[in-house]
C-alpha cells in the first residue's frame, strides 16, 4: 500500500496551517501593546484561537481515515509512521509561524486599528482585510526575522518554569487526537472509548494554557499599555513562548507512544465505571 497517500498529505497541510495560526496568535498581544489597544487585540486573538480549535476538530475525522485505510498487516507500525509525519507537520507549521511573526505584528497592528474603526464589526473587518487593496498593502509589510528584532530582549526576563510548562502543554495538545486514535489500535475492544478521550485531552491542555500561560502574558501586555512595563519585556516573553511551543511540538514525538499507552490504560477505568 502506498505510504504517502493524498489523505496523509492533506492532513499534514491542515495541521501545518493550524499550528501556523496558533503560533501567529502570539503576535496579537504584541500588536495590541504596540497600538495601545489591548481589549481590541484580545478580540482578534480570540477569533484566531476559535478558528484554530475549529480547524483542529475538523481534521479529526480525516486523521481517523488513515487508520481505516491502513493495511491489515503491520498496522501499528504503518499508522505510527504516518502519525509521526503529522507531528512533524506541526513542527514545520510552528517554524513557519515564527518566520512570519514580525510581519504579522505589523499586519495585526493595522487590523486592530481597523477593528476599532469598524466599531467592532468582525464581518466588516474581514471584508476590508481580504480586499485586493489591503492584500497588496500587506505584502509591503513582509519581512523575514532579523537579528535586530532580538535586540532589547533579555534572557533574564524569561521565567524558566513558564517556558517548560508551555512546552509540555503544547506537546500534550499536539498529540491529543493522534494518541487517542493510536490507543484505539492498542485496545480495539475499547477503541471507541479511547477515541472519545481526545476531546478530554485537548480540553485539559486548553484549560492549563488559560490558567498558567495566558494570564501572565496578558498582565505584561497591560503593563506595557499603562506604561508600567517595557515593550521589550513583552517581546522577550512572546519570543520565549513561540520557542517553547516549537520545542513542545518536538517533545510531542517522545510523548506520542507514551501518551497512547496511558490513554489505553485509562480506558480500563472508564469502562469499569461506565
Amino acid at each position: 500500500m502506498e505510504f504517502f497517500t493524498q489523505g496523509l498529505l492533506f492532513i499534514a497541510l491542515f495541521i501545518f496551517i493550524i499550528h501556523s495560526i496558533e503560533t501567529l496568535a502570539y503576535a496579537v498581544r504584541l500588536s495590541g501593546a504596540r497600538v495601545k489597544m489591548i481589549a481590541s487585540a484580545l478580540s482578534l486573538f480570540n477569533i484566531m484561537v476559535i478558528v484554530s480549535r475549529l480547524a483542529n476538530m475538523m481534521q479529526q475525522p480525516f486523521t481517523g481515515s488513515l487508520i481505516d485505510n491502513a493495511p491489515k498487516e503491520n498496522t501499528l507500525e504503518f499508522v505510527e509512521a504516518q502519525f509521526r509525519i503529522l507531528i512533524g507537520a506541526s513542527t514545520l507549521g510552528t517554524v513557519f509561524g515564527i518566520i512570519l511573526l514580525p510581519t504579522f505584528v505589523a499586519l495585526f497592528s493595522r487590523a486592530i486599528i481597523h477593528l476599532s474603526e469598524e466599531k467592532g464589526s468582525v464581518p466588516s473587518l474581514m471584508k476590508r482585510l481580504f480586499s485586493l487593496q489591503y492584500i497588496k498593502r500587506g505584502i509591503t509589510h513582509f519581512s523575514l526575522p532579523k537579528y535586530s528584532y532580538l535586540q532589547g530582549t533579555k534572557m533574564s526576563e524569561i521565567p524558566v518554569k513558564l517556558f517548560f510548562v508551555n512546552m509540555v502543554i503544547t506537546a500534550i495538545y499536539t498529540i491529543g487526537v493522534l494518541a487517542a486514535l493510536y490507543a484505539a489500535l492498542l485496545v480495539p475492544e475499547r477503541g471507541t472509548t479511547a477515541v472519545m478521550a481526545s476531546g478530554l485531552i485537548n480540553g485539559i491542555a486548553t484549560i492549563l494554557l488559560v490558567i498558567f500561560v495566558d494570564p501572565k502574558l496578558s498582565v505584561i501586555a497591560d503593563d506595557v499599555v499603562n506604561q508600567r512595563g517595557s515593550y521589550n519585556t513583552l517581546k522577550s516573553m512572546s519570543i520565549m513562548m513561540v520557542t517553547s511551543r516549537l520545542l513542545g511540538t518536538i517533545l510531542a514525538q517522545a510523548f506520542f507512544i507514551w501518551g497512547a499507552r496511558y490513554i489505553a490504560w485509562f480506558t480500563k477505568f472508564i469502562v469499569m465505571f461506565g
